[in-house]
């Protein structure tokens, strides 16, 4: 009955957290596109969102700051999911999935097609 009572009622989740916050802006600064702007890594439940300011000008003309990635972490499977956002749509489309944070993160960084750093 004690062992029961010390038991939390409530877990907090794994992810977001700071320090995989602050492991992905510093893994960002390493990127191939667009190296000269500051993007912003936001806590989002089960994981991160990545914006940045748009100096293409082809998403934003103003050059406003967009929504580049999604990183989410599925606890039951412990995979992370990497989203890019359709922006004529307005919604997030699955790219990828990955054992480890920082898999998802190199292929963020790397973006061959130019899907997120559009």
């Amino acid at each position: 009955m004690v062992a029961a009572a010390l038991k939390p009622s409530f877990v907090r989740p794994a992810h977001p957290n700071e320090l995989d916050r602050k492991r992905i802006e510093r893994a960002l600064q390493s990127r191939k596109r667009y190296r000269y702007v500051e993007p912003t890594i936001l806590p989002v439940d089960e994981g991160y969102q990545v914006r940045s300011p748009c100096c293409s000008r082809n998403i934003d003309k103003d050059g406003g700051v967009i929504d580049v990635a999604l990183l989410r972490h599925d606890p039951a499977k412990t995979i992370w999911k990497l989203f890019w956002r359709d922006h004529a749509q307005g919604i997030w489309e699955l790219h990828s999935v990955h054992q480890r944070l920082t898999a998802a993160v190199d292929e963020l960084n790397a973006d061959p097609e130019r899907i997120f750093w559009q």
